[in-house]
């Protein structure tokens, strides 16, 4: 057995309102993409797994699954959306992660109003997305560092060039789908998803 596979994971937490439609569907697409174990699937063999994503709401419909319209685009990326259950963001969620990652900018002032220390380490997904954009690989690790050695060095880059690129805050926010018409639904989706594949990007490329 590797080492590193004994290892602490890194552990990323993503937050919306509800936890029943933006922030699981965050959740599953990044883990996707960053190869990623999530609530209910651990890493390959059983074994720790090197990156733990997972979610939570600030006012989170409890023990409910991804809403069926936001499981249907989800699953439409060839990503499960099953066994998926809410659950409510607490302190100690948020201390234990790595990087925390807002659907609206309300949502990073109530994590870092709850925790403080977060806050270099709490962005908005589109936020994180846009500071990671163009960031030079040449400032992480090289090809033979793992994901999540990536990831860890990525955050506090990204933390530095905030306050550097010029942007309307609201394009930090991911809109709430939730009771909502099919329209919605797609828009939510269509700032969420682009924005999980750029970080996806940055830190695989």
């Amino acid at each position: 057995m590797n080492p590193s596979d004994l290892a602490e994971p890194f552990r990323v937490l993503v937050v919306c309102t509800g936890n029943i439609c933006r922030s699981p569907a965050a959740e599953r697409l990044l883990a996707a993409g960053l190869g990623a174990a999530y609530r209910g699937r651990d890493g390959a063999g059983g074994l720790t797994p090197a990156i733990e994503i997972g979610s939570a709401g600030t006012g989170a419909l409890v023990g409910h699954p991804m809403t069926d319209e936001m499981a249907e685009m989800v699953a439409a990326q060839g990503v499960d959306p099953r066994g998926f259950e809410a659950r409510q963001l607490v302190p100690g969620l948020v201390q234990q992660a790595d990087l925390v990652l807002a659907l609206t900018r309300r949502h990073r002032s109530a994590i870092v109003e709850m925790v403080p220390s977060a806050v270099r380490r709490t962005f908005t997904l589109r936020e994180l997305a846009r500071l990671v954009t163009d960031v030079d690989p040449a400032t992480l690790p090289g090809a033979n560092a793992t994901t999540a050695d990536r990831i860890r060095t990525l955050v506090p880059v990204a933390a530095s060039r905030r306050g550097l690129m010029a942007h309307r805050p609201v394009d930090d926010d991911v809109v709430d789908p939730y009771r909502g018409d099919a329209a919605l639904y797609r828009q939510s989706f269509t700032q969420l998803l682009p924005a999980v594949e750029t970080i996806v990007a940055a830190v695989r490329r």
